[in-house]
């Protein structure tokens, strides 16, 4: 496999993942962050960092609308839903260092 054909692949994963995750907005972040250690928000902070290393500039803003397909105040608007106190207290015991 060349570097070239990686990193398409390792391109395509990430966007099937991100289609993935737009099409179950019934999945809420703090869900995700309590089974996988990872949420949208995180995807969105690497992908802005990544562009930080390559000199792109893009903000959080931008980043967040790569991963929810909308800007990130209107999908909060439409899909989060509060957190219920068994959600917020398994995220609160998983972040414990």
């Amino acid at each position: 496999m060349t570097e070239q054909q990686r990193l398409e692949l390792e391109a395509a994963a990430f966007r099937r993942l991100v289609e993935h995750l737009r099409e179950r907005t019934d999945v809420q972040n703090i869900d995700l962050m309590n089974l996988a250690g990872f949420c949208r928000n995180c995807l969105s902070k690497w992908y802005k960092a990544a562009a930080d290393e390559q000199g792109v500039a893009v903000d959080m803003e931008q980043a967040r609308e790569v991963v929810y397909g909308m800007p990130y105040a209107e999908w909060k608007a439409q899909y989060q839903k509060e957190a219920t106190a068994e959600q917020q207290a398994a995220f609160d015991k998983g972040n414990q260092h």
